[in-house]
């Protein structure tokens, strides 16, 4: 696959079927996941595989609590908002994103794979991250679809507990991600465009060019 098809493409595909991930796609997606940059080569981080239905079925209810969470506090106004004019734009963008985590949320044990990853005493996620957009990427290459969610921060000491992560030698949670074989199509997420969302050497300086669509196909 084109490495830019790969970075274009590779967006949130959180509705997938329940087929399972084969172990040698598994193995190339973490393998590609090692290789990416890691602050002094310590590669302080550790990621988990989790297909097993036990953990997933304790995983879900906490997942979902966290959710209703998340829609009651900092996405409560835009979720008023949004549904006092729905068509808006704007809006029903927001709706649809909505609805999609939502689903996430709902069909969370139905996943057939999770990759959840752990930094050692780094809360920036600069090596973590990398590591973990590796594996999205290639985790796309192999057709698996992938989806990064945080959101068990809210609830993060009985996520550890379940997964018997060793938080007293200072392991954190940095992210889960979802896999599974996708039931919609890839395709150019729309974004703000380059330009409304970049500077160039200091802060409000306009960055010299601009990119009306997307350059990529």
């Amino acid at each position: 696959m084109d490495v830019y098809e790969a970075l274009y493409t590779t967006r949130a595909m959180r509705r997938c079927t329940t087929e399972p991930i084969p172990i040698d796609v598994q193995k190339r997606i973490l393998d590609a996941a090692v290789r990416a940059p890691s602050g002094g080569n310590t590669q302080n981080w550790r990621f988990m595989l989790v297909d097993d239905a036990d953990v997933m079925g304790k995983l879900g209810p906490i997942y979902r609590d966290c959710m209703t969470q998340l829609w009651a506090t900092i996405y409560k106004d835009r979720l008023d908002a949004a549904g006092a004019d729905p068509d808006d734009p704007e809006n029903a963008s927001f709706l649809r994103i909505q609805r999609s985590a939502q689903h996430l949320a709902d069909h969370f044990e139905e996943y057939p794979l999770l990759l959840l990853s752990f930094v050692q005493f780094d809360p920036t996620g600069g090596s973590i991250f990398p590591a973990t957009w590796s594996a999205m990427l290639a985790a796309r290459a192999e057709g698996v679809g992938s989806s990064l969610t945080s959101i068990f921060v809210f609830q993060l000491d009985a996520v550890l507990e379940i997964l018997g992560v060793p938080k007293a030698d200072g392991w954190l949670f940095s992210s889960c991600v979802t896999f599974g074989y996708p039931t919609g199509k890839w395709g150019v997420a729309p974004r703000r465009r380059v330009d409304e969302v970049s500077f160039r050497n200091s802060w409000g300086t306009p960055l010299g060019f601009e990119i009306p669509e997307p350059l990529w196909p």
